[in-house]
C-alpha cells in the first residue's frame, strides 16, 4: 500500500476545503449578480418611466454592497457601472452628474481588471456617458472620448446589437450618416446577448426605425 505523507494529506484537505468554499462563494455572488441583471433588464424594458429612477436607485445600492464584498471582480464592477449609468440617465439634471461620474470611475476600474470590458459592455456604457453628459467645466463629456469608447466596444464585440446601435446613434448625431447606416444595419443583423435578449431586441427595433428615417 502506498503511504501518503500526513503533510500532503493536510494540504490536499485544505485545498479541497478552499476550493469548495470558493465554489460556494462564487455561486453566491454569481446568483446575486444574475438577480441584479434580471431586475435591471425588467426595469429598463417593462417598468413605466416614472418608476425606473427609484428602482434603479435601489439596484445601485445592492450592486455597491455586492462590490464591497467582492471588490476585485470585474463583472460586478461592470454591472455596478451599468446600473449607475442607467440611474443617472433616469434621474437627469445636474443632480445626476455625480452619479454619472461615479459610473465612469467604476467602469474604468472594471476595464483595468478586464481589458475586454465585460465583452464590450463597459466601453459602450462609457461611450454613452461621455456622449450624454455636458463637457467641461460642468462635467466630463467629450465627443472624442465617446467615439473612442464606442469604437473599442465594436472591436471587442463586432456583432453586438447594443454596441452597433449606440455607435450608430452617436454617428448620426455627429452628422456621419453613412457610417451610422452601416452600424445600424449591423445592429439589425446582430446577435443578442444571453440574459439581455429583451433589451437587445428593443434596440434591434430602434435600429430598424433609425434606418427608416435615413
Amino acid at each position: 500500500m502506498r503511504v501518503i505523507p500526513v503533510s500532503r494529506l493536510l494540504i490536499t484537505a485544505a485545498l479541497s476545503g478552499t476550493l469548495a468554499l470558493a465554489s460556494v462563494t462564487a455561486f453566491g455572488y454569481e446568483s446575486e449578480l444574475f438577480s441584479l441583471k434580471n431586475r435591471w433588464e425588467h426595469t429598463m424594458s417593462d417598468l413605466p418611466a416614472n418608476q425606473r429612477e427609484s428602482t434603479l436607485k435601489t439596484l445601485s445600492g445592492e450592486a455597491a454592497a455586492l462590490v464591497s464584498e467582492h471588490p476585485d471582480q470585474a463583472d460586478l464592477l461592470v454591472w455596478q457601472g451599468i446600473i449607475l449609468a442607467s440611474y443617472a440617465r433616469e434621474r437627469g439634471g445636474l443632480g445626476a452628474l455625480g452619479v454619472a461620474s461615479d459610473a465612469r470611475d467604476i467602469l474604468e476600474r472594471a476595464i483595468a481588471l478586464d481589458p475586454q470590458g465585460g465583452n464590450g459592455s463597459a466601453y459602450v456604457t462609457l461611450g454613452a456617458l461621455y456622449d450624454n453628459v455636458p463637457g467641461r467645466p460642468i462635467s466630463f463629456g467629450s465627443s472624442e472620448k465617446a467615439r473612442q469608447m464606442f469604437q473599442r466596444a465594436v472591436e471587442v464585440r463586432p456583432e453586438g446589437i447594443d454596441v452597433n446601435y449606440y455607435y450608430a446613434e452617436f454617428l448620426l448625431d455627429e452628422g456621419d450618416t453613412e457610417a451610422a447606416r452601416e452600424h445600424a444595419e449591423r445592429a439589425v443583423n446582430g446577435t443578442p446577448r444571453a440574459q439581455r435578449e429583451l433589451s437587445d431586441e428593443a434596440l434591434r427595433r430602434d435600429a430598424q426605425a433609425m434606418l427608416s428615417r435615413m
